[in-house]
């Protein structure tokens, strides 16, 4: 099995096993933003497909994506399609794949499908900077896959009491996947979504996560703004649907910080190596 090139991309999967976080919302809206300025691929692991609604393709429009890939075992080349973000392409959610976890708990290397899928594809990967992967939010086969194929795992965090349940549940399985699975896999940061100041219960979340998981929790914080609601019934990111609305120069603000935490980790790990970054 060949393995992928480390300095070619990095995967980061955008998970929380809690529903309505803004997770797939921020997994759309981060690729997009990455993508005014490097290569990004965004793969579709959720059933629901709004990852794939959100960038303009229709359930009738999909085709083959990412149960193909996954269960029949389509190479990526084929599955790969570009959106009208310049940049970013996709592999979107097929109406099979709601039914493909079924189908893949007996095929062989149930929880390594997307690993290898990619590592086969690593022709039509070239000259990519950022795989970003959509997971479901559950603790199912396909979130697996996602999180046993990924560098790094962003948890999006909605400002509200519940969710805080869901953040530990997050972190318990990632610590499951690395025992078991991928050693590797770190945890890249925590981003609070649908923040909200009116609120006081928003600050006082900001504050618990702070708190507990300092310097993971990223500054940039997404507010409830209504231009993220709509900018999916259109086919567009926020950052193209409305890029002046407080959601778009929060994404794009959250994209600058992700890219500067990444520099600034190779930045570490190069001086450690005692070679330049």
């Amino acid at each position: 099995m060949p393995v992928p090139d480390p300095a070619t991309y990095q995967v980061l999967a955008l998970a929380n096993q809690k529903g309505g976080v803004g997770k797939t919302t921020t997994a759309v809206n981060l690729a997009a933003a990455l993508a005014a300025k490097q290569r990004v691929v965004l793969i579709d692991l959720d059933p629901q497909g709004n990852a794939s609604t959100g960038l303009g393709i229709s359930r009738a429009a999909r085709g083959a994506g990412s149960y193909a890939m996954l269960v029949e075992g389509r190479p990526l080349a084929e599955v790969l399609r570009p959106t009208a973000i310049p940049n970013l392409s996709i592999v979107p959610a097929d109406p099979n794949l709601a039914g493909g976890e079924l189908e893949m708990v007996d095929l062989t290397r149930r929880e390594m499908r997307l690993r290898d899928a990619l590592a086969e594809g690593v022709t039509a990967l070239k000259g990519v900077d950022w795989v970003i992967l959509d997971c479901p939010p559950s603790l199912s086969l396909l979130t697996l896959n996602g999180l046993v194929a990924a560098n790094a795992v962003m948890i999006p965090l909605q400002a509200e009491f519940y969710a805080l349940e869901g953040v530990s549940q997050i972190i318990q399985t990632l610590d499951r996947v690395r025992a078991g699975h991928n050693a590797g896999l770190r945890l890249e940061g925590i981003v609070l979504t649908m923040f909200d100041r009116r609120n006081n219960l928003s600050e006082a979340v900001e504050n618990d996560v702070r708190a507990y998981f300092k310097t993971q929790v990223y500054e940039t914080m997404i507010p409830r703004n209504v231009r993220v609601s709509e900018a999916p019934s259109h086919g567009l990111p926020v950052t193209s649907y409305d890029p002046r609305s407080p959601g778009a120069e929060a994404y794009a603000r959250l994209a600058a910080e992700f890219l500067r935490r990444h520099r600034a980790r190779r930045r570490e790990l190069a001086k450690a190596e005692g070679r330049d970054a």
